[in-house]
């Protein structure tokens, strides 16, 4: 008889085990979300908000996220037959998050740089751009044609990017630290502390469409800054080895580049004004 017990405890027991695997609480659910993380600063490719207004997406901490980067995160999330969670993380810690596992990929303006390839994966490039350098609208470098213009020049860049390495190809620049977010650098920018700083041209149009009282300067491919494209472009960040990778690169290859550029026009046009402020 206490044999027949402990066999049925044992059945109860493994049916028990097998109800709480079948529950949807545990690997399932996360496996039906797409954690994407993005600094929710970076206007246009990313910003918050308050509301869910043109195609904001809640951000798992609170708020909106919208921009470039959302609506490609987006695109992404429905290819891959995945419910979209925003994470808003710092700059300095998407890699070690997407590392790490806390958040499935990255996509927020990052360029797919050598250095970056050492730690992640990415995507094919979800968009190219060039850099630019924004200044005050009534700076004496407003009317630059050349880098060599700004000799002299108080300039940054934000931190652990490549736009501040590009800086010293400058002679004679006044290369200041590396700031840690845009909305710090459009700060100092407006204050005088700095006479500009290196961004690529969607931000440049970006800030100058948000505070009138700045601009930014672009340049012919020879008179400009020399990198590689890659450095660039902007693709999503996996980590290594990520079987979401080959599909992903089918969902974006099948975003036109007229597509593309309307949605950068549009999270141009839909900015809030604040993220310049």
């Amino acid at each position: 008889m206490k044999m027949k017990k402990a066999i049925a405890a044992a059945l109860v027991g493994f049916m028990a085990m097998g109800l709480l695997a079948g529950c949807g609480g545990g690997k399932e659910d996360e496996d039906n979300t797409l954690r994407i993380g993005m600094e929710c600063a970076y206007a246009p490719f990313n910003w918050t908000q308050t509301d869910d207004s043109n195609g904001a997406v809640p951000i798992e901490s609170g708020d909106y996220a919208n921009g470039y980067d959302v609506q490609i995160a987006k695109k992404v999330a429905e290819g891959l037959g995945k419910e979209l969670v925003i994470v808003k993380t710092e700059w300095d810690g998407l890699v070690p998050a997407v590392d790490s596992g806390v958040i499935d990929g990255i996509i927020a303006g990052m360029s797919p740089t050598a250095e970056r390839k050492k730690s992640i994966d990415f995507s094919e490039n979800y968009y190219v751009s060039d850099l630019v350098i924004v200044v005050k609208a009534d700076s004496p470098y407003a009317n630059a044609t050349s880098i060599k213009d700004f000799a002299g020049a108080t300039l940054t860049a934000q931190l652990n990017t490549f736009h501040d390495t590009v800086i010293d190809q400058i002679e004679g620049v006044n290369h200041q630290t590396a700031m840690p977010d845009f909305a710090s650098m459009r700060v100092a920018l407006d204050s005088g502390i700095i006479d500009g700083y290196v961004s690529e041209r969607p931000e440049g149009i970006s800030a100058a469409a948000a505070n009138p009282n700045f601009t930014y300067v672009g340049f012919e491919v020879e008179n400009g800054f020399q990198y590689e494209i890659n450095d660039a472009a902007i693709a999503m960040g996996l980590k290594k080895g990520s079987p979401l990778t080959e599909d992903i690169n089918k969902i974006l290859a099948g975003i036109s580049q007229e597509e593309r550029d309307q949605l950068m026009a549009d999270a141009i046009a839909n900015q809030p004004v604040a993220t310049a402020e």
